[in-house]
């Protein structure tokens, strides 16, 4: 098994707005257009606030793909 660490990182290539989405879907291995459409979803279901203060931070604090 290897010991490399897996690291969340928003994505330089596959982004739309800051990549947060495109970085998750590289991650957990699976298509960022699901997330974005299931973020959206919840984005407007939940009434903008808690999805948007959550996606402002992960900006804040998720560092660049290297």
């Amino acid at each position: 098994m290897s010991d490399e660490i897996k690291r969340f990182y928003r994505a330089r290539t596959d982004r739309v707005f800051l990549g947060i989405l495109g970085g998750l879907g590289k991650y957990w291995g699976t298509d960022p257009t699901i997330l974005r459409v299931a973020f959206m979803f919840l984005l407007v279901l939940t009434g903008v606030a808690p999805f948007g203060i959550a996606y402002l931070l992960c900006y804040f604090i998720v560092p660049l793909e290297p």
